[in-house]
Parts: structure tokens; sequence; C-alpha cells
């Protein structure tokens, strides 16, 4: 009865992660229809997308963090029911803005999804399969993004845009079911013993992702005076941070967790091997178009390759983790990743398609065990209480990555085409451009590489025999 009570929570959790990352790719491939739909400028569409990512990383250390104080079970499920009301609004958006705002709100829910479900695998798994669960969550996640601008287009066309959101409510619908049977209840504390919610604390936290975000994502990648603003409103506000979780009596993220070497590098690595993962996709289809020819359908075949070897690799890359433990698994992922990264730029234009498609194999598949060793390592090195919030800073380290890949990786091709338009740049300036990319993309590999090798020489240090 116990291991059906574990596949159960585990079930409950996996559709949680699913809902969240479906929720980024299937709103992306119908951006066309809808600014069509409501006689809108591309620009002013894309927030259908913009508005969610915004959500999520400026709320999901804060909800884990409310996780922790409140009950991790009770919380997902109002995510659940949020994200689900919420994608009902979507559908029924009569205008726009509407749908913007509905899709903030779907944000909320998402943020809430991806903040506690490791949290709760933690406590719902025994810590000898918390690797296989950490690859089962990561397959899930890859499966949603795979699976978005497949099942987003066929749904448009056959359904019309209201389908890609009003397809999340009886999965929703589902997820809340299996929580709500499976999903141990929150343990209760005398509110005596309950910590305080850092509101100062939340608030800055809020305001300088924000910023940050905006940065990013404004003026798609060039450093602008209002992006340098952003920027700097940024560095001042983790100053601001810093200061008042030093200051507050019960801070929202207790900065001596820290000092944990492990945890600390582990959230650092996350961001960097997720910018190398976000520069395969916006490099990919400039590539596959431009230099090697292909059309749409091709590309987006090709573009599949990625999530589909992610998805594939998830259940097997934990195992692996369990069999090898934390540091060996997470190791050899990233090797495999340095090694797709130093291939793809090496190959000639000659090798075509396959040369693309087997160094980005590898890539993903080294991705994959990094992902579950490193959130298992993570996870696996907190005390039970502050599961929300960590769980939180990983999520959040991965949206950085995301966020920042996006600008910078696609910033560094485009410097690298030495093109001012590179919808118009020759097949050898873009193959220079992607060259570059993937260089850089090394680099950030190798960082992350020093950086797992010093973490775990400290913590030998810290726990050898005086």
């Amino acid at each position: 009865m116990k291991s059906i009570s574990i596949r159960g929570a585990l079930a409950s959790l996996s559709l949680s992660m699913l809902l969240s990352s479906l929720g980024t790719s299937i709103a992306s491939v119908g951006l066309p229809t809808l600014a069509e739909a409501f006689s809108a400028s591309f620009q002013a569409v894309q927030w259908v997308v913009l508005a969610y990512l915004l959500s999520i990383t400026a709320l999901i250390v804060s909800i884990g963090r409310l996780g922790d104080l409140l009950g991790r079970r009770r919380l997902l499920l109002i995510g659940i029911a949020l994200f689900t009301v919420a994608s009902l609004l979507c559908a029924l958006a009569p205008n726009l803005w509407l749908l913007i705002a509905a899709r903030a709100l779907q944000g909320v829910g998402a943020a809430t999804m991806m903040a506690l479900t490791m949290a709760l695998v933690s406590g719902a798994v025994p810590k000898e399969k918390m690797g296989s669960a950490m690859g089962v969550l990561g397959t899930m996640s890859a499966i949603g993004t795979s699976l978005g601008p497949t099942l987003g287009g066929f749904l448009i066309a056959n359904l019309g845009w209201q389908a890609i959101f009003l397809v999340n409510v009886p999965v929703g619908v589902l997820a809340m079911g299996l929580a709500l049977y499976f999903l141990p209840s929150d343990r209760s504390e005398k509110k005596a013993d309950r910590a305080g919610f850092d509101v100062p604390g939340t608030l800055v936290l809020v305001l300088m992702l924000l910023a940050y975000a905006l940065a990013m994502t404004l003026g798609r990648g060039t450093l602008g005076p209002l992006n340098m603003t952003l920027l700097l409103v940024t560095v001042f506000g983790l100053g601001v941070f810093v200061f008042v979780e030093h200051t507050a009596e019960s801070p929202l993220v207790r900065l001596t967790i820290f000092r944990n070497s492990q945890m600390s590098a582990g959230l650092v690595m996350s961001m960097l091997v997720t910018t190398v993962v976000m520069a395969t996709m916006v490099v990919g289809p400039f590539y596959l178009t431009g230099a090697l020819a292909l059309d749409a359908a091709s590309v987006g075949l090709v573009m599949s390759t990625g999530p589909l070897v992610a998805a594939l690799a998830g259940v097997p890359a934990g195992r692996w983790v369990d069999r090898l433990g934390t540091y060996r698994a997470s190791t050899t992922g990233l090797i495999a990743m340095l090694t797709g990264a130093c291939i793809l730029p090496a190959l000639p234009m000659t090798f075509g398609v396959p040369g693309y498609i087997v160094p980005l194999a590898v890539i993903t598949a080294g991705y994959a065990l990094f992902q579950a060793a490193n959130n298992t390592a993570v996870m696996l090195e907190i005390e039970a209480r502050q599961r929300g919030v960590v769980s939180g800073l990983l999520g959040l380290s991965r949206n950085l990555g995301l966020i920042t890949g996006a600008s910078v990786m696609g910033a560094v091709f485009a410097f690298g085409t030495a093109s001012g338009d590179i919808l118009q740049a020759q097949p050898e300036a873009i193959a220079q451009g992607m060259r570059l990319t993937f260089a850089v993309a090394a680099g950030l590999i190798l960082v992350a590489l020093v950086l797992g090798a010093i973490s775990k020489i400290v913590s030998r240090r810290l726990i050898a025999p005086c």
C-alpha cells in the first residue's frame, strides 16, 4: 500500500510539473493566431508569454517560503486550483489585455506548482529513491516543453486558440484529485512555533527579480538605456534585499543556508547549465534555416530532438543518480554536455542535419543527468523546514538561466555573425555565430564543473575529523 501511495503522490507532482512547463510552450505557438484574433501587434501579443514568465520568476521563491509556513500540500492544492481556473479565464478572455491578466494569474499557479513539487517529493519519497523521483519530474517537464508546440498547433487548427488553454482544465482537475488523495497531510504546528512571513523582503525580492527579467527580455538582448537602468535597479535591489534579510526576525531566505557550499554551487551551476540549454533553443532555428536551408516543418522536427531526448533520458538518469551518487552523476552529465558543446561548433556544415542532431542529443542527455543529480543533491542537503524556499530557489535558478540564455546567448550569436540583420546573413556568417555561441557555452559548462569540484572539496574538509 505504501508503494501505491508513493506512486500516486509522484503522479500528482508529475502532472503539476507537466502543467507548468506546458503553460509556456503551448502558448508560444499560438502567438500568430492570437495576434490575428485580437487584431494586435506582435509586440503586444508577446506579453501573453512574458506575463506568465514574469509571474513565475518574481514569485517562485516567496511561494516556496509560504509553503514552508502554511503547509506545502495545502498551498500546492491552491496553486493547482488557481492554474486551472486561470486557464479557463484565458479561454474566456474577450480581449488581449484580459487574456494577459489571466496569463499572469496562471503564472502564479505555475510558480506554486514549480516551487513546491520538489519540496513535496523530498518528503514523499525515500532518500534512496530521490534520484529516480527527480528524473521522473525532469521527464515530465521535458514532455511538457516538447509536447506544447505540437499539441498547440493541432488544437488551434481544429478547435481554435481557446483550446490551448482549455486543455489544462481536465489535467488540472486530475492533478488536484491525485494530490488530495495521495499527498500526505501537512504537519500541524503550534502558532508559537510558526515564524512570520517576511513582507518587506518579499516585496524587495519581487521588484528586484521583475527588474532583472524585464532587463533581459525587453529590447531582444540589446542593452539600451532602459535595460541598463533596470540592471542597476537589480543590483541596488540585491543590496537592499541582503540588508533586509540580515535585519529581519523571520527572513524570507535565511542567508546562512548559502554557507552550505554544495547547495550554493548547485544553484549557480543550475543557472549556468540552463543558460546553455537555452542557447540551443535560441540559436538552433537560425542555424537550421540560415545555414542548413531547412524549411519550417523540418526545423520544428529537428528542434523537437532536444526535448524528446530529455523526456526519454529523464527516468534512466534518475536511476543513475541513485546508483552513482549525486556528485559522480552530476559530473558525468556536465562532461557529456561539454563534449556535445565542443563537437557541435567543430563539425563543418557539410555534416548537415546529423552534425547538429547528434551533439544536441548528447548535450540534452547530459543535461537530464545533471539536472536529476543536482536537484537531488540540493534537496538532500537542507532541513525539512526549509525545503519549500530552497525548492523555489532551484526553480528560480533555472528560470533565470532561461531568461539570461535567451538574451545573452542571443546577443553572442548576433555578435558572432557580424551582421546587422541575422535574417540577411550569409550561411557561413550564421555558422560562425553558432560556433562562437557554443564556445561560450562550453566555457560556462567548464565553470560549472570547476564549481562542482570546489564545492565537493570544501564539503569534504568541513566533515573531515579534526
